[in-house]
């Protein structure tokens, strides 16, 4: 399945949640916001969002330092 993950196009496998893309990216949880087909989506909903064809997805991440 093709989605737009942060402007470029990838594969992915179905029935990937949000939870587990952004585990499977290496990033942790606590530390970024998503945006999902042009919304920003709130963590409660990630674990039963299922990626579909075609998603548009902005994964912002936050990285604390000086």
């Amino acid at each position: 399945m093709r989605i737009t993950l942060n402007g470029k196009v990838e594969d992915v496998d179905a029935q990937l949640n949000l939870s587990e893309l952004v585990l499977a990216k290496g990033l942790r949880v606590e530390n970024v916001v998503i945006e999902y087909n042009f919304r920003i989506l709130p963590k409660g909903e990630w674990f039963d969002t299922l990626l579909g064809e075609n998603d548009s997805i902005e994964i912002i991440s936050f990285i604390g330092g000086g």
